[in-house]
């Protein structure tokens, strides 16, 4: 599990929880189900209006679910992984690549498809697409969760303003000026935390998964189709190293020495 994820939000409910509790801890005054309408039936409609709906209804829990995991395996691992792959095709050939257990499915499909014996143009032509076809689907989740964090505050801003005219129309009866003025208030309050505390952070780590998934398949496909040209593992360790930062590089050449 990704643990900043977590801790970021509830860090976040945290401090709206205490500062509630400080001015007096009157929840039921932090309530009004005009803004909630306003908030999600608004920001809901016009996200709906920005993409397909089968792109929501996959991006949305793909999002979720991908936003609070980390990926099993880091690169760093993945090429030690992929050395010792290369290691015992060397020394044994392909057909041992069938007794192995791998971690990592992506890595997994590649290795079955050397053991199979299908040709270098069909593992990179397939793994390649199952790569970019799992990237635009983590993108789609992220511009889903962007799009709703973008919206939120434009509703809330038309919450306000529908709670002013309320308030407005009627100046004569006191009685209608405080709902009206909490429908106002309240729906900017949602929109300000619903964008800035879930979806937008959301949609910005779901950005940084992306990259860190683009880098990880990229580095699997390489070394899959290094193992299938039958290189030495040394050579597919230097040659995948490149792939990680400096000091990450570094630090595997001091294990290596």
């Amino acid at each position: 599990m990704d643990i900043a994820t977590g801790a970021g939000l509830v860090g976040g409910i945290a401090v709206v929880f205490v500062l509630i509790m400080i001015d007096g801890g009157n929840f039921a005054a932090y309530f009004d189900k005009h803004a909630v309408i306003v908030i999600f039936g608004g920001a809901t409609a016009a996200t709906m209006l920005r993409f397909p709906f089968s792109v929501i209804v996959h991006g949305v829990p793909m999002g979720l679910r991908y936003a609070f995991n980390m990926r099993a395996i880091r690169p760093r691992d993945l090429i030690d992984e992929i050395t010792k792959i290369a290691d015992v095709v060397k020394r044994q050939g392909p057909m041992a690549l069938e007794s192995l257990e791998i971690s990592d499915p992506f890595l997994a499909q590649g290795v079955r498809y050397i053991a199979d014996g299908y040709d270098r143009e069909f593992i990179r032509d397939t793994m390649e697409r199952d790569r970019d076809n799992f990237l635009m689907h983590l993108d789609e989740g992220s511009k889903v969760y962007r799009a709703f964090g973008d919206c939120a505050p434009a509703w809330g801003m038309i919450g306000t303003i529908l709670g002013m005219v309320t308030m407005f129309a009627n100046m004569s009866d006191p009685s209608k000026l405080g709902p009206a003025m909490a429908t106002a208030l309240l729906a900017t309050l949602y929109g300000a935390l619903i964008a800035n505390m879930i979806t937008l952070p959301i949609a910005d780590k779901l950005h940084v998964k992306l990259e860190e998934e683009d880098v990880s398949r990229s580095l699997i496909i390489d070394g899959v189709l290094l193992i299938r040209d039958a290189k030495s593992a040394s050579l597919v360790r230097e040659m995948l190293i490149a792939y990680l930062p400096h000091n990450h590089r570094e630090d595997m050449a001091a294990e290596a020495a």
